[in-house]
């Protein structure tokens, strides 16, 4: 495996190679947000700048020239000055130099030269590749760069003809993960299961939800995760049956379910798993039937996960198994809604089961990159490939309603791995924490 350093060098030459000659790709981190009074929120960068330099640090800019026919490519790093003064309060920053040297940029210059140094590279340069409409404020800064730029017209020098959207190509690239990209995304994974492992042990009736929250918090920093990869669910009972139930703030009681979903994110990797269990230790008879109806399910999706089968197929296989489950359990009415082809036609299942089975996975929890191909016409699910990542997430979630049997009401219940796209088929990346019956119920009698 190569260096991280090498990597981030590897993915930026792999941009260049798909620019023009001569044209400039230009790329910002995210900005530092106050949340009151003089106190920022914790920072976390622009996943696609760190995509490409590895670099954590707040107002920093990369600029990529393609090398032209007569002069070698340049990679260029514009990031905080050294400050002694703000380092004694805000802690290290690189400085240019260092940073240069650090993570393999053939320049690197302070960001406050960035306006002025743009006007030069920018100079009868073919093309621009930027987020385009990413952002009122880059807009404003690249108008102005291109404004400097004409007006030295008259010395003959020319703006950019043509500018592209920089974000679609490295789309592209972030959706198929490398070698390294997968070794983070295990560790990720591994830290994530450990945490739902220690808040299973942990979970006793008339805890509160936040309480397990925080077991979860622990395992995570323990291991050396930097943050949760998003909010944290932890939805006891009826709470279950709410998708991004965020409160957290619940009493929970003896026979109710607690539905967590949560992950970490470690190294710039997202975790992101879901688990459902009982409280006291013991599934009820209507919790189990449920259960076991979505780990079926679930084995179903994970069996379609496979290169160049579609992406498509995992939904529709865990569809498949959710809706023959719904009408043999009375939860849909056959004579209401027809055969399980009907039920699926009429998207009838929606009623309890009304999301994806899954996403793209990576630096964001919600990864980048396209569902379907849109190089043809019918634009169908995209195909499988070795280094895709996503979740594996079928679930169910019975509200109270007319003609819906009372034993399974306010009962949630989601399943969630996360897997890689291998080539003979899929490793999970999840699998240490219990997800069958018996094994969970083991598992938490063994706690306690």
């Amino acid at each position: 495996m190569m260096p991280a350093g090498a990597v981030h060098a590897n993915r930026r030459a792999r941009v260049l190679a798909q620019m023009p000659p001569g044209a400039v790709a230009v790329l910002g981190t995210a900005p530092e947000v106050m949340r009151n009074g003089d106190s920022p929120y914790p920072y976390r960068h622009d996943s696609y700048f760190y995509y490409l330099s590895g670099f954590a640090e707040p107002d920093s800019f990369i600029v990529l020239v393609a090398a032209p026919d007569a002069r070698a490519a340049r990679t260029i790093l514009f990031c905080r000055a050294k400050d002694p003064d703000h380092e004694i309060w805000d802690g290290f920053r690189y400085g240019p130099e260092a940073a240069r040297t650090a993570f393999g940029f053939d320049e690197a210059y302070p960001i406050d030269e960035l306006d002025a140094r743009m006007v030069g590279i920018l100079s009868n340069a073919p093309a621009l590749h930027y987020a385009l409409g990413h952002g009122a404020a880059l807009d404003a800064q690249v108008a102005g760069w291109l404004k400097g730029v004409r007006a030295l017209g008259r010395t003959g020098v020319t703006a950019p003809a043509t500018t592209h959207h920089l974000l679609a190509l490295l789309d592209e690239m972030r959706l198929v993960k490398d070698a390294h990209e997968v070794a983070l995304m295990a560790r990720a994974g591994a830290i994530s299961a450990g945490a739902h492992a220690r808040a299973m042990r942990a979970t006793r009736p008339g805890m509160i939800e936040y309480e397990i929250e925080a077991e979860l918090l622990h395992e995570f920093r323990r291991h050396g995760a930097q943050a949760p990869a998003y909010s944290s669910i932890v939805a006891s009972g009826p709470n279950a049956c709410v998708l991004h139930y965020s409160a957290n703030d619940r009493r929970i009681l003896d026979g109710e379910l607690v539905l967590i979903d949560a992950g970490c994110e470690f190294d710039g990797y997202a975790g992101d798993i879901t688990r459902t269990y009982p409280a006291n230790g013991r599934f009820t008879a209507p919790q189990r039937t449920l259960y076991d109806l979505v780990l079926r399910a679930q084995a179903a999706a994970l069996a379609a996960v496979r290169p160049g089968q579609p992406y498509s197929g995992i939904h529709e296989a865990a569809v498949q198994v959710l809706t023959e489950g719904m009408l043999d359990l009375g939860l849909l009415d056959k004579r209401k809604v027809g055969s399980v082809d009907d039920a699926i036609n009429t998207r009838a299942f929606a009623q309890f089961y009304m999301h994806g089975t899954g996403h793209w996975l990576g630096m964001d929890v919600h990864d980048v990159g396209v569902y379907r191909d849109l190089a043809l016409p019918e634009k169908p699910s995209r195909a499988l490939q070795p280094g895709m990542a996503l979740t594996v997430e079928p679930g169910i979630y019975v509200r109270p309603a007319d003609g819906v049997p009372e034993q399974y009401w306010n009962i949630g219940i989601r399943i969630e791995d996360d897997v890689v796209v291998t080539e003979t088929g899929a490793r999970i990346l999840t699998d240490g924490v219990p997800k069958d019956v018996a094994e969970i119920e083991a598992w938490m009698k063994a706690a306690r």
